[in-house]
């Protein structure tokens, strides 16, 4: 993206973040896509503007029902500067982050300086790497420690009644991801990267080993699924929101070095 297309974005910021990152690392916020996966998959899921669609519609088109990706909800131009890596280096760089392994069972937490998981742990996953053997840090932050950052945040403004925000910030490499799971209703948010999302309806449990990952499902057994049992997918990039129902499978594999976070409501 040429920099003049950051410059009325940038002269604001310089008031508002110190040490903004230069133009050359606007895109990517400093972390880079040098490891980048060209597969991106098909897009089956509802894509649908902001300026198109109300609360109401919302709640009456998908908050139960099904998956939609929403784009123009909310703008984060401010917090996508506050998670570049240059400014989350320089805030948090000593603070502790709970890494916790990434299969469908994630028991092992494992607690590191924030330097060193972006220095030494945030690098590309192989398909062969059991998710036992991956440390992803996603939702084990504390949220005194993040605090500052996540009051930051435009949450999606669409809430389901009877329910309160939980945020959930994550930073993970090319490669990288979660298997099938399921829990409550919420929305995921790409600040960074891109990220591919594959989903399951809750009567439609797929076939997955827990510690194999996302990568490796995509590899092996996706190529092999009959046309009926395939999921709903999408990636996702930088601006776009997409909404899943509670209870509905789901598995998310990092295609570049991504920076994102959840709004879960419970």
């Amino acid at each position: 993206m040429e920099c003049t297309v950051w410059n009325k974005v940038i002269i604001f910021l310089l008031f508002q973040v110190p040490d903004v990152a230069l133009c050359s690392e606007q895109d990517t916020g400093g972390w880079g896509l040098d490891s980048s996966l060209a597969d991106e998959g098909s897009c089956n899921i509802d894509i649908r503007d902001a300026t198109t669609i109300t609360h109401t519609q919302f709640l009456e088109e998908y908050a139960y029902t099904k998956p939609v990706i929403l784009r123009g909800l909310t703008d984060n131009t401010k917090f996508r500067f506050l998670c570049s890596k240059p400014s989350l280096l320089r805030e948090y760089r000593d603070k502790t982050v709970r890494l916790s392994t990434a299969n469908t069972h994630s028991y092992r937490k494992v607690d590191v300086r924030f330097e060193e998981f972006v220095t030494s742990l945030l690098t590309p996953q192989s398909e062969d790497t059991l998710g036992s053997d991956t440390l992803y840090f996603f939702g084990d932050n504390n949220f005194t420690e993040w605090h500052s950052l996540f009051e930051k945040y435009n949450a999606p403004p669409y809430s389901l009644p009877h329910t309160s925000p939980a945020y959930s910030f994550g930073i993970a490499g090319p490669g990288t991801g979660v298997p099938f799971h399921w829990h409550g209703p919420g929305y995921s948010e790409v600040i960074y990267g891109r990220k591919r999302w594959l989903l399951y309806p809750p009567d439609q449990a797929p076939e997955f080993h827990p510690n194999h990952t996302t990568l490796h499902w995509i590899s092996h057994s996706y190529p092999n699924l009959e046309k009926h049992n395939t999921p709903l997918e999408c990636t996702i990039r930088p601006g776009e929101v997409l909404y899943f129902p509670d209870r509905w499978w789901h598995a998310t594999l990092n295609l570049d070095t991504s920076v994102f976070i959840s709004t879960f409501l419970g």
